[in-house]
């Protein structure tokens, strides 16, 4: 078993506050990943907030940005036996401000002792959720210990702010600038002078939105003195004051990331693995790495700790995450830090919790997506699983799970594949594509 993927992450955090259900509060929408005005993204990312149920225990309550199925609460309930009706979802009415929220809560659980708030993200909205609510947010003694990590909770989900303390912390970056958008030009024309390529990235952005690679073509000439790139395709989010960092485009083999958490006791390794992506952007995941990669997952974990540290020196507990990219020849340079749980958290703390009720050890797990041919209604599509023999089986501690819940346009499903090896999530996700694609 790799000890870094050995943390069982479902609440990994060392709560000592009050005891009592928690509130998942399913803050995906935050302007901590990303601007606001990035609608898109901020749509796709409150669709995947039913994933959330998984972290659910008998009395906690899920808040959602958007309704959550009860096809696929039950279809939660059933594998990770937790009881739908010893849970409740609140979806907050309106444009939710907080005081919405509080209420809504309080209406749902008519009274009831809560412990804690649970964020996936800590921003402003947790904290007025938990000063509503009269509890602390886990893992913070008090909502003012939460409330004084803001600042640097901030600065590591922003590119620039990781820039400067990665480089501090001695991680190895992509040459690199930082600028206000008036700026980015110059700084294009710098560094494909220097390089040939780069990339071009918004402060505040997750998942690759935003990102630009220049020259558009890979295969084309680098822009010229007569030709100059002079912004167009940049993304119309920060205003003229928001910041850019514009880096040297190195040639990517593999994208990988160690999830940590930190905090007064120090910082830990939960999990590592490797990023799919397409064009920059986060498409699934596979995890563990693999041996061969151990010195990979040294310098990883090494750069975590010194992160963790430099976060819980300045008041941060609880997870983050830290990406990274490995070039044809090995080496390894720092991406950016995702200082909250990030889009593989979740899917890893259920895949702990079933292998644990299955007894299954510590398995490999992937993430993906896939297309059917046609929209199908959740029930239909976990039918379809079944009637391939694909769909996760408690008694084999194996399988597809469809961890998001239905997807807006009943075609394009999450899935996550969970097996005993890395041939075995292999084989069921071809089996899944080739069962969906024959379908009709």
């Amino acid at each position: 078993m790799d000890p870094v993927n050995s943390v069982d992450p479902v609440h990994p955090v060392d709560f000592t506050g009050p005891g009592g259900p928690l509130v998942l509060h399913a803050n995906l929408v935050s302007d901590l990943a990303v601007d606001p005005e990035e609608r898109e993204a901020l749509r796709a990312w409150a669709e995947q907030a039913p994933r959330e149920a998984w972290l659910l225990r008998p009395g906690d309550v899920l808040v959602s940005p958007v309704p959550v199925g009860e096809e696929f609460l039950e279809y939660v309930h059933d594998l990770t036996g937790v009881p739908r009706g010893s849970v409740t979802v609140v979806v907050p009415p309106g444009a939710d401000p907080c005081h919405r929220t509080v209420e809504a809560v309080r209406r749902a659980t008519a009274g009831r002792s809560l412990g804690a708030v649970l964020p996936t993200a800590l921003d402003g909205a947790a904290i007025g959720l938990a000063r509503g609510l009269g509890v602390p947010v886990a893992p913070y003694a008090s909502v003012a210990a939460a409330e004084a990590a803001l600042d640097v909770t901030g600065l590591l989900n922003t590119k620039a702010g990781f820039r400067d303390v990665a480089l501090a912390l001695g991680m190895r970056l992509p040459d690199g600038r930082v600028r206000r958008r008036d700026g980015v030009p110059d700084a294009v024309r710098e560094l494909l002078a220097a390089y040939g390529r780069v990339v071009v990235k918004p402060d505040r952005s997750a998942g690759g939105h935003g990102m630009l690679f220049l020259p558009a073509d890979p295969a084309g000439p680098a822009a010229s003195s007569a030709d100059p790139w002079t912004g167009d395709g940049l993304a119309p989010v920060g205003g003229p004051e928001g910041l850019w960092v514009v880096e040297r485009r190195i040639d990517v083999a593999r994208s990988v990331s160690v999830q940590m958490e930190t905090g007064p006791g120090g910082t830990r390794a939960l999990f590592s693995g490797e990023m799919r992506t397409e064009g920059g952007a986060f498409t699934g995941y596979l995890s563990p790495l693999p041996a061969p990669a151990a010195d990979l997952g040294a310098t990883l974990e090494a750069w975590g700790h010194a992160l963790g540290g430099f976060l819980a020196a300045r008041g941060y507990a609880g997870p983050f995450g830290l990406d990274a990219m490995v070039t044809p020849d090995g080496e390894v340079y720092a991406g950016e830090s995702n200082v909250r749980r990030t889009a593989t958290t979740t899917p890893r703390a259920m895949v702990a919790r079933l292998a644990a009720r299955a007894g299954a050890g510590d398995p490999v797990w992937a993430t993906g997506r896939v297309r059917a041919p046609a929209a199908y209604p959740f029930g239909e599509a976990v039918e379809r699983l079944r009637g391939a023999r694909l769909a996760y089986d408690p008694a084999r501690g194996e399988g597809i799970v469809l961890y998001a819940g239905p997807p807006p346009d009943g075609r394009t499903w999450r899935y996550a594949a969970i097996a005993g090896d890395r041939a075995g999530v292999t084989r069921y996700e071809e089996l899944l594509r080739a069962s969906w694609a024959a379908a009709r």
